[in-house]
């Protein structure tokens, strides 16, 4: 898939398009200390097991470096996508 992940601050999340036109999804809100509180990814049911929600989270990851912006993460798939990719750590607050 060649779609690329970008920050929709309006609605505070990062998206992925998919091919049939709809979005994946992984929500945030900003903390006092205005960092990413990762909280809620959504990929469409017909994607599930396709890895879509891996490349969702390792584009936010990405984007959220390129900004220096730090994450919390309070979403579990993003809580288990680090554990398997602690190259990340830079990007993760505590």
């Amino acid at each position: 898939m060649d779609s690329e992940v970008i920050d929709n601050p309006d609605q505070r999340c990062f998206e992925l398009d998919l091919p049939n036109g709809s979005t994946a999804t992984a929500y945030y809100r900003v903390d006092e200390e205005g960092r990413l509180v990762l909280i809620h990814t959504e990929v469409p049911s017909e994607f599930w097991g396709m890895g879509i929600a891996s490349q969702l989270a390792d584009g936010a990851f990405h984007l959220i470096r390129q900004t220096g912006r730090k994450a919390v993460l309070r979403c579990q798939f993003m809580v288990n996508f680090f554990r398997r990719h602690p190259e990340f750590a830079d990007v993760v607050a505590g």
